[in-house]
């Protein structure tokens, strides 16, 4: 079974102080999810980009930063319905008692509407200003991951591994979500895949045209159904949509939410995000089947929640 292409709002681009307004507007029009980005620090000095093929950072030291999941706190205060999320995490930078305290939060304050997006990081002056080794991240990141996953989880645990070390505890309250927040696994490369097809509900590409994602779907179904995972896995990604008929190249290559951002200036978002609502939301949501032909179909992941 397929489901129709949800939306959500990417509020990186916005000024900062238009975020809870413009989270607000989106929750009354019926956009399914709102996502901020994150960094702890960015060094004068960084370089790198996330965007493959480019060397320079994107990202200017003085850039405006708020604690990510301090900020979708306030959000969940200011909406009732829509999804908050992070595009994404850097969940290795942080010990995860900090992590698993922050995100467990903001899903209680919600009501279980925490999209934990989560990844590796791309900025290498980042790890290195926090004192952390940028070349071992994945396995940092790796472990991290699974010790959040049993303290949201577990009674009581006990952890004796290469980057954490802790003798028994408890850990309350736990999330709203059972096993704690749905991790939404950003990347493109094979650990993020591995990542998503073990723990993740969803899957963030960050460096994939619609014409590899098809590829990259189908490894990622492999290694889901290796693991006996089968409920689906959520496909986001980045998108323009200014009429429906822009979103058939996106569900035909498996896409299942687009991030849009449908404004030009800060001022201009609550007409901008009504406007879309207007001209594709409802039109989608008064449809019999909200999908824009019988062909094109979203392709769907399995996965189920793996045990530790």
């Amino acid at each position: 079974m397929t489901a129709p292409l949800r939306f959500g709002l990417g509020l990186h681009g916005l000024r900062i102080e238009r975020w809870a307004e413009v989270a607000e507007e989106a929750d009354r029009l019926g956009f399914e999810s709102v996502w901020i980005p994150e960094h702890l620090v960015v060094p004068l000095d960084a370089t790198g980009s996330p965007v493959a093929g480019q060397d320079h950072s994107p990202i200017p030291s003085d850039i405006p930063v708020l604690d990510a999941l301090g900020v979708l706190c306030h959000l969940a205060a200011r909406t009732t319905r829509i999804r908050l999320g992070t595009n994404v995490y850097n969940i290795g930078l942080r010990h995860p008692f900090i992590t698993a305290r922050a995100a467990t939060t903001v899903d209680l304050l919600s009501g279980g509407r925490l999209a934990f997006g989560i990844g590796a990081s791309w900025l290498r002056a980042e790890w290195e200003a926090v004192g952390l080794d940028f070349d071992r991240r994945g396995a940092r990141v790796d472990e991290a991951i699974e010790v959040c996953r049993r303290l949201w989880s577990e009674p009581t645990i006990e952890h004796h591994g290469e980057f954490f070390d802790f003798a028994a505890t408890a850990f309350e309250p736990k999330p709203v979500q059972p096993g704690g927040p749905a991790l939404h696994i950003g990347g493109d490369g094979p650990a993020a895949l591995r990542r998503a097809a073990t723990v993740g509900a969803g899957w963030i590409p960050m460096n994939h045209d619609l014409d590899r994602l098809p590829g990259s779907l189908a490894r990622l179904s492999e290694l889901a159904e290796r693991h006996g995972r089968g409920t689906p896995i959520e496909v986001t990604v980045h998108g323009r949509v200014d009429r429906i008929e822009d979103i058939e190249p996106y569900v035909a290559a498996g896409v299942t939410r687009l991030i849009v951002q449908p404004w030009t200036r800060s001022r201009e978002a609550i007409d901008a995000i009504r406007r879309f609502a207007a001209e594709v939301l409802r039109p989608l949501a008064s449809s019999p089947d909200p999908r824009p032909t019988d062909d094109v179909v979203p392709q769907r992941i399995s996965h189920e929640n793996s045990s530790h």
